[in-house]
């Protein structure tokens, strides 16, 4: 297909487009408590001296200083001269990150490392008592269901119109917390970087995801329902390479011919008719 000839731009057509850029500086990130451990995780904060309100989550999406939009990849495998000189790759499956790091402004009752900290804590089951400080303190880490979550950073505009991207970080938990360094040097910000590993990522649409629907068998191509009918109560239907309505028997794995000793006919051709010899006799499969 031939490419468009160059045209005369006006200068609405460059606000309409390229002056219109997306900005860095224009997002929100929001972290969720799993559902089945919050009233787990609200105790657990409380008796740590923490609590986990709508205040403490308003300044915790308020204070995600950086965050990153995530990337995918595709996985090929590479398929060598099926055309001379020419190396082709193949996709077979779609790859994700599997890291994802958000950085914090800690605030001045540092309840922001106190949250991350406490999370952690939560995952690995570390009791608040004086058993953590013995020299054979132990713990049991909990389910994966009891602190895995959905986290989503949701990117918008200046002028909060338009469509907004939502991406939801699926079977998302803390991993780490990074170090943060104090020293005497000039005071800057002191900045929290927690990296959350997750399964994968999907961008949600703006009106949400459609319902799934399951195809029934009737809107199925007639060829597609008569391969996907299993006749497991009619045993002997089941076919093979000899055709419809032949025997199906155990069989040598190397030759492929039948372990009990009988014959499959003659060799079928595609259109169903029977393999002769020079002679005129049928071929027999095996």
């Amino acid at each position: 297909m031939a490419t468009p000839k160059p045209k005369a731009r006006n200068v609405a057509d460059l606000k309409s487009s390229i002056l219109r850029p997306a900005l860095t500086s224009t997002y929100e990130c929001h972290f969720n408590i799993p559902s089945s451990a919050l009233s787990l995780m609200a105790n657990w904060m409380q008796s740590r001296g923490l609590a986990y309100d709508a205040i403490l989550k308003n300044d915790i999406t308020l204070s995600c200083r950086e965050a990153s939009l995530p990337g995918t990849s595709l996985a090929t495998h590479e398929q060598f001269n099926d055309f001379t000189g020419i190396t082709e790759r193949h996709v077979y499956r779609r790859q994700y990150d599997t890291t994802a790091s958000f950085s914090f402004y800690v605030d001045h009752d540092y309840k922001i490392i106190n949250f991350f900290e406490n999370y952690i804590a939560f995952i690995v089951n570390e009791s608040n008592n004086q058993a953590v400080e013995t020299s054979n303190y132990s713990y049991r880490v909990n389910f994966p269901q009891q602190y895995k979550t959905e986290i989503f950073i949701r990117k918008f505009e200046r002028d909060y119109k338009g469509n907004n991207l939502v991406y939801k970080f699926l079977n998302a938990y803390p991993i780490s917390i990074n170090q943060m360094s104090v020293n005497y040097d000039n005071s800057q910000i002191l900045l929290c970087t927690v990296n959350f590993n997750f399964s994968r990522y999907v961008i949600v649409p703006p009106g949400g995801f459609a319902q799934t629907t399951t195809l029934s068998e009737e809107s199925l191509p007639e060829e597609q329902q008569r391969s996907s009918v299993i006749r497991d109560s009619t045993p002997q239907t089941f076919g093979n390479t000899n055709g419809q309505g032949s025997d199906f028997v155990e069989r040598d794995t190397a030759t492929g011919a039948r372990m009990d000793g009988g014959a499959d006919g003659p060799l079928l051709l595609p259109d169903g008719s029977p393999v002769r010899n020079a002679d005129g006799s049928l071929r027999e499969m095996f």
